[in-house]
């Protein structure tokens, strides 16, 4: 692999920190990132491509790689670093501004996410592929560790909250490696780690994903608080009724939200529902 740090000093890039860019120009560990995204064919997503390391790699092991970067100072730089990538489309511009059918028009059928993506987009770009993608089948980032973990937490923990019932509900989630943040160009100050989210949305028969998100919104709005007094304030219901609904699920009328697994929110969810409650 060419030596980028250098290309990107002769060309006079300078790193803008609006849009959290660090990147990674180890070839054995691109290559072992795209192991555990199990790239072997088929069409990949990347989001920010940055210098277009990672893309190298991707474009060795896919048939097609569609690859977003929204600093238009950096295309010059894959100019040179892909120039010799033929199955590589790299589209200018911010991700999160296409709407998820164009999106996945681009991509023209299944895909997979492969991405060393800002601290900053994690959270939004997660939860726009669990609520709205059709086509994904799995997504491999590199994150921020504390955000990976919370991907990846047990109930009654610290790390265990909302975002980790909505992506569990629907997917997979397995912490492949982690990565220390002297890895990276330039350093952040923070360590990262490589997530893995594999989708399999017929894991829970959960037919009303908004009522089930309203759900597991509710149960976490006040951690302090116990799950019978969220669920009254996000339902609008009283408390005794919020008793009632988790004597049906065989809970205790004073656990709070951290305390369940990810089957007894979908159980939570399906009392709710059956009661009609909105």
């Amino acid at each position: 692999m060419m030596d980028v740090k250098q290309l990107l000093r002769e060309m006079g890039f300078r790193f803008n920190k609006q849009f959290g860019q660090n990147f990674l120009t180890d070839e054995n560990l691109l290559n072992n990132i795209c192991s555990d995204a199990e790239v072997d064919g088929g069409t990949v997503l990347e989001i920010g491509a940055g210098a277009g390391t990672l893309t190298r790699v991707l474009s060795k092991r896919a048939d097609n790689v569609i690859a977003f970067e929204i600093d238009r100072n950096l295309e010059k730089v894959l100019n040179v670093t892909l120039a010799d990538c033929n199955n590589v489309k790299v589209v200018m511009g911010d991700v999160m501004r296409y709407k998820m059918p164009e999106l996945e028009a681009l991509c023209g059928g299944n895909y997979r996410v492969v991405a060393n993506i800002p601290y900053y987009l994690t959270s939004p770009l997660i939860m726009r592929f669990v609520e709205e993608a059709s086509n994904v089948t799995s997504l491999t980032l590199t994150i921020q560790k504390e955000v990976a973990e919370r991907l990846a937490a047990k109930p009654s923990t610290k790390d265990y909250g909302a975002i980790t019932v909505a992506v569990n509900a629907v997917a997979d989630v397995e912490i492949t490696r982690v990565l220390p943040r002297d890895l990276f160009y330039p350093q952040p100050n923070v360590d990262s780690a490589v997530v893995r989210i594999d989708f399999k949305r017929d894991k829970f028969d959960i037919l009303n994903a908004q009522l089930f998100r309203k759900t597991v919104k509710a149960s976490f709005a006040m951690r302090r608080k116990t799950l019978v007094n969220n669920l009254a304030v996000g339902f609008g219901i009283s408390k005794q009724q919020a008793e009632e609904i988790l004597l049906a699920c065989n809970l205790p009328v004073g656990c709070r939200g951290e305390e369940l697994s990810v089957e007894q929110f979908v159980q939570l969810y399906n009392t709710i529902e059956n009661l009609g409650l909105k």
